[in-house]
């Protein structure tokens, strides 16, 4: 029976990121790596290194993962520590082989080099373990729990033994493989005049080690495991001699074999809504851990997994990675149909826009830029557009922490999980004041933001799979880096005031709701009112459209009603910079047939450029 049920699913599976550091570790290339990103999830060890009572394999953490699979590398003692907690050895032979020969450490050049306290503390510790009679080794592993800047200096002391071990030690021949957990806890990131004594001491001990020439040159080496490399103080992690290998979120052959082999040791059956690849293209962006969790409460459940189950999932998931602050998802309420006007745009989304941001092959388009002057309906058209494509819609809010260097890890996590993602689309309103600029007068923090960003939408691995919509109307601040082709230069739509046709359809969509029957278009009422909502943008329609409805109250208005409120209403003194806003709209548009005037001439455009000038000269950006 356990020999069909392992058909089901790969036996063989692996994770190609071990193997990566693999290479690094056995070609000398480093000696020191960093493992970062999803290190918190499940990996998968297949039955030869699970062990007898898991014929089908199992998912564990990755420490027990890693410690599994290079444990048994031929003449590697693999040594683990994590914060807080002792020195652990694969099994107790190895620790013998580093306490036989730790007598030898009376020929080195010096003792760990343990700073003031540390020498208290070793004193007093001497005094107990002279009354224990322990033995000097057991004395120091003791010393190092809960205390990382002495297990970091007796962790360097076992490569220097093992370095110098000649014929007849108990470690010639044998090279040490030390996986160190929590690293960004033990060399947290900070300014390092900020940083404790005892936070110092461990950095200086690292930097020291890893730039061993010695060690270098040995057969040793070292992992620090940490989700970020940027939350690794950066006095160790930019060290060149340090190299990093990532650990990418599950992809979709990761979750289909999870689910396989979730499924094979269950007694019930999963029930879902369609086919296990469903599941699988449904659930992207999911940890295992979250996959497990959601899976089990199906199980207990019994209801089976529907859709709705899934996405709320990932959402729920993303956001405890991301932030409340930071992301939300969105779900569009309304459609094109809702879109009022806008003729050649619709026309123009439909045709050209749709198909390129649907498409994963080569004419998929990254993303678009979407201009205009505030008041204009941008983000109410382009949430229509959202609608239309199916997709998640993650719309970003603040990537910025208070807390220092967490904005990096932020956007690390951001992208770990737009990689995993199939398709999804960026949603950034009022994108000027997401992301920052790179120039000098920029903080280092918002530079960081936007290059990282503009490196994700040129990014080949994320075209057909993310959608960047970023929506401004002061488009003239992005960096001109987000605004070059192939980026959201690709396709930058101005979305102007309604004009002819698209104006009329404005007025009457907002004489519907109040009068019995609209005047015809031609008609000297239609006429009055259109002479009154002269420069009107489709938000002010809309306001004058709430205000109509309020004076209803229910009833139907006369035309010299509704003139009355028209006129009556003051339109805000912004005109100069919805001006300013809209030239500059027209002026980065990479689309003359978006323009009112598509036959537009480079004089013209030059005429515009001069007016932004004037303006400017009048204090109006």
């Amino acid at each position: 029976m356990e020999k069909e049920m392992s058909k089901q699913f790969d036996l063989a599976f692996d994770h190609t990121f071990r193997k990566k550091a693999g290479r690094i570790l056995e070609s000398g290339q480093s000696r020191s790596i960093i493992l970062s990103g999803n290190v918190q999830d499940l990996f998968y060890l297949t039955p030869e290194f699970a062990g007898d009572k898991s014929p089908n394999g199992k998912y564990v953490p990755l420490t027990s993962y890693l410690s599994a699979r290079w444990g048994r590398v031929k003449d590697t003692i693999l040594i683990v520590y994590e914060l807080n907690g002792p020195i652990r050895f694969m099994n107790n032979d190895e620790r013998e082989l580093l306490k036989n020969a730790w007598p030898r450490t009376e020929t080195l050049n010096e003792e760990p080099e343990w700073n003031l306290r540390t020498l208290v503390n070793h004193a007093k510790d001497q005094i107990a373990g002279a009354r224990k009679k322990t033995d000097p080794f057991d004395d120091y592993m003791q010393r190092a729990i809960g205390r990382p800047a002495v297990a970091l200096q007796l962790l360097r002391k076992f490569c220097q033994l093992s370095r110098e071990a000649e014929p007849g030690s108990p470690l010639f021949g044998k090279q040490l493989l030390i996986l160190v957990e929590w690293a960004d806890m033990i060399l947290p990131e900070g300014e390092i005049s900020r940083l404790s004594e005892v936070d110092r001491e461990r950095i200086m001990v690292c930097q020291d080690w890893f730039s061993d020439p010695d060690f270098l040159e040995g057969e040793d080496s070292v992992v620090l495991i940490s989700e970020s490399r940027s939350m690794i103080n950066n006095r160790v992690s930019q060290m060149p001699q340090i190299l990093e290998v990532a650990i990418p979120s599950p992809d979709d052959a990761t979750r289909d074999h999870f689910i396989s082999w979730f499924e094979n040791g269950q007694k019930k059956k999963l029930k879902l809504w369609g086919t296990q690849q469903n599941l699988v293209s449904f659930s992207a962006g999911l940890s295992l851990h979250a996959m497990r969790q959601m899976l089990i409460g199906s199980i207990h459940d019994e209801n089976g997994l529907i859709p709705a189950d899934v996405i709320r999932a990932v959402e729920t998931y993303i956001k405890s990675q991301l932030g409340e602050d930071a992301v939300e998802f969105k779900v569009p309420i309304h459609s094109m149909n809702d879109v009022i006007g806008y003729t050649s745009l619709k026309r123009f989304i439909e045709t050209e826009v749709v198909p390129r941001f649907i498409s994963t092959g080569d004419d998929a388009l990254s993303g678009a830029i979407v201009a205009g002057p505030i008041g204009s309906g941008k983000t109410f058209i382009w949430e229509a557009v959202a609608s239309i494509l199916g997709i998640p819609v993650l719309v970003l809010k603040n990537l910025r922490s208070q807390w220092y260097g967490q904005t990096d890890v932020i956007l690390e996590r951001l992208i770990r999980i737009l990689m995993s993602l199939s398709k999804v689309m960026i949603f950034v309103d009022e994108a000027d004041t997401v992301f920052g600029g790179v120039g000098k007068d920029v903080h280092e923090t918002e530079r960081r933001l936007t290059g990282k960003i503009q490196g994700c939408m040129s990014d080949t691995r994320l075209k057909g799979k993310v959608i960047w919509l970023l929506i401004t109307a002061r488009v003239y601040l992005l960096s001109p880096d987000m605004r070059r082709e192939g980026r959201g230069g690709s396709l930058i739509v101005p979305i102007l005031d309604p004009e002819g046709d698209d104006r009329d359809s404005f007025i009457t969509w907002m004489l519907k709701r109040v009068m019995s029957e609209v005047p015809a278009n031609n008609s000297e009422d239609f006429q009055r009112i259109r002479a009154a909502t002269m420069g009107y943008s489709s938000g002010a329609f809309s306001s004058l459209r709430s205000e109509l409805v309020a004076l209803a109250k229910g009833s139907q208005l006369t035309i010299e009603q509704v003139l009355a409120r028209v006129h009556d209403q003051l339109q805000p003194d912004i005109g100069l910079t919805r001006k300013y806003q809209t030239l500059q709209a027209m002026l980065n548009t990479t689309r003359r047939c978006l323009l009112h005037d598509p036959k537009v001439t480079e004089e013209q455009r030059k005429a515009w450029y001069d007016e932004i000038r004037a303006l400017e000269a009048q204090g109006i950006h």
